[in-house]
């Protein structure tokens, strides 16, 4: 007698997993860029700032996906334009996905990158002051020596944007084979007693954040990237 049905089992697992991967890879991004100019720039103002981009860090998952249906709903201005750039609004779809992942795991990520920024001696980034551009000295230098925090920024935001729940509900909806993901093929699987298939859905999860976290603890030290 079969378990679990595969065919039911893993589109939620690939879906995860491909909106865990977009996700991460745009709250990199815009998490280093960020942190990097924080970490350069001490202005008024500035705290604020911060506050605000901590804020999907603390508030209810449910708050965040109403915010973000505010902005990106089809009857807000971002949602209108999005939906005549791409002909479909953004919402209920895949996308909406990885939007809500990305904005949730990015605290985590701007964190761990300015830790890992901050930590870089400043008399080590003195090449600017022989001419060097900012980009170079990044490049060469903060990034390298700070290699091991970004590795680890994107590994918590993968895990974090892998068990995302309440903002991609709001945002995305649970449409079995487009936008149901791990989290909530769990809820729907336990609120209609499969258990077996919400316990499999479970394991797959516990057990691939499990293997990075503990890559996470387990990365190697930084080294200068050769010129």
């Amino acid at each position: 007698m079969k378990l679990v049905d595969w065919n039911v089992f893993w589109p939620p697992v690939r879906l995860s997993v491909q909106v865990a991967a977009s996700a991460t890879a745009a709250a990199v991004l815009l998490g280093t860029a960020c942190s990097r100019w924080m970490t350069l720039r001490k202005r008024k103002g500035t705290a604020w700032l911060e506050t605000i981009w901590m804020l999907p860090l603390v508030l209810p998952p449910s708050a965040t996906g109403f915010l973000l249906l505010v902005v990106f709903g089809r009857n807000s201005f971002a949602g209108k334009v999005l939906e005549h750039i791409f002909g479909s609004p953004l919402v209920f779809s895949p996308a909406a996905a990885v939007v809500a992942a990305a904005v949730v795991s990015f605290p985590l990520v701007y964190q761990a990158t300015k830790t890992g920024f901050l930590a870089v001696d400043r008399d080590l980034e003195a090449a600017r002051t022989d001419g060097a551009g900012e980009w170079r000295v990044f490049r060469y230098v903060t990034l390298p020596l700070s290699s091991r925090s970004l590795l680890a920024a994107a590994i918590l935001g993968f895990c974090r944007s892998l068990g995302e729940f309440g903002a991609t509900l709001m945002v995305a909806g649970n449409i079995p084979g487009k936008t149901q993901t791990v989290p909530t093929a769990i809820y729907i699987a336990v609120g209609s007693g499969d258990m077996k298939t919400a316990w499999a859905w479970t394991a797959s999860i516990v057990f691939l954040s499990f293997l990075l976290l503990l890559l996470a603890d387990r990365l190697p030290a930084n080294r200068p990237f050769s010129r």
